[in-house]
């Protein structure tokens, strides 16, 4: 049964098997694990970015196609919602018909770049992407009467999502389950189907028709296989996805911004994760996104820590001081790529730790 729903791909190591059993558990139980509205919050962008991050992986790591307009997919997910809601009210069915919108104009966003860009080489498809990402973040700034400009929207979400909602009337196992907690789970179990649904693309003949293209392409298309069209379908898939995770986005935060979702530093996070984690592995996605996103929110209050620690030795308070949190990220992902080239995942599967 637990082989079906990972698509018959064996995390092939005891620790990775490990790390993904202590996440998922950490993720599943985290209101009750790990109480507070931080760690409520860290543990539901991870959710969220996990399924960003590995539809972006289906994208470079299993076709080998290098694309900056990932974030305008995202961005059109949490767009639709925040449109969606802002327009319609705080229904179900107005974030529905919304999130529908949002992702079915990202897929045919996707369509289009696909079958006009796909044709030419990997450099100048990268190109093609980043200036069409750039010029919508530039169409959602001018749009400000529908988008809100720079400022983004803030919108209400049903009232069952929102803290106001108490499911119980008592605490269980003394967690009050109110709408905050339903939010988180929804995001969770949201999340946790998407991420199966990708595992298992990839794990299709269709997936390993994606892995032939991404190897040698003149192969593929001389065996008979349509090399743009499964590109093609890799893009359009990968943008839906992508913008489910905008939708859920949205959600969660309550706002849909510019900064939120369409910024240049959230591709680059995002590619940032898929190294970390390991290219063409969805596990990596997994690991990749869980170490970024912990490493983001929690480094800067372990320096100060270590500041306050190192107070009495010369120079140490001021290389550890929070305001560095920056450099000292940017050093853990050098040390990571240098010891793991092929991302965390692909060191422990060859070494079968």
């Amino acid at each position: 049964m637990l082989m079906k729903l990972l698509s018959g791909d064996r995390p092939a190591s005891p620790v990775l098997t490990v790390l993904l059993l202590v996440i998922l558990i950490g993720l599943a139980f985290a209101p009750f694990l790990f109480p507070g509205s931080k760690p409520l919050e860290t543990a539901a962008r991870i959710c969220i970015f996990i399924v960003l991050v590995a539809s972006y992986d289906l994208l470079i790591g299993y076709t080998g196609i290098v694309s900056f307009a990932h974030t305008m997919f995202f961005g059109l997910g949490a767009y639709g919602t925040a449109l969606g809601l802002s327009l319609g009210g705080a229904s179900f069915a107005a974030a529905g018909l919304g999130a529908l919108g949002g992702v079915a104009l990202a897929a045919v966003l996707a369509l289009a770049i696909g079958l006009f860009s796909l044709r030419v080489k990997a450099i100048f498809f990268a190109m093609v992407t980043l200036a069409i990402a750039s010029a919508f973040a530039v169409l959602v700034s001018q749009l400000s009467f529908l988008t809100g400009g720079e400022d983004g929207l803030n919108y209400k979400i049903p009232r069952e999502l929102t803290p106001a909602f108490k499911l119980f009337a008592e605490p269980v196992l003394g967690l009050r389950i109110d709408g905050k907690v339903l939010s988180y789970y929804l995001i969770f179990g949201v999340a946790l189907v998407l991420f199966l649904t990708l595992l298992r693309i990839v794990n299709s003949p269709f997936g390993r028709v994606l892995k032939a293209v991404r190897d040698n392409s003149f192969r593929a298309e001389a065996i008979g296989y349509k090399v743009v069209r499964y590109r093609t379908a890799a893009t359009v898939l990968s943008a839906v996805m992508a913008a489910m995770a905008g939708v859920l986005l949205a959600l969660w935060l309550r706002y849909t911004g510019p900064a939120t979702t369409l910024s240049m530093e959230i591709m680059v996070d995002i590619l940032l994760m898929v190294v970390i984690g390991g290219m063409g592995t969805m596990y990596g996605a997994v690991l990749g996104a869980v170490i970024f996103i912990l490493a983001q929110t929690y480094l800067q209050s372990l320096m100060g820590l270590a500041e306050q620690a190192t107070a009495g030795i010369p120079l140490l308070p001021d290389l550890v001081a929070p305001d560095r949190w920056l450099l000292w990220l940017g050093v853990l992902f050098v040390l990571s790529v240098y010891f793991f080239p092929t991302g965390i995942v692909g060191r422990l599967r060859a070494g079968k730790a």
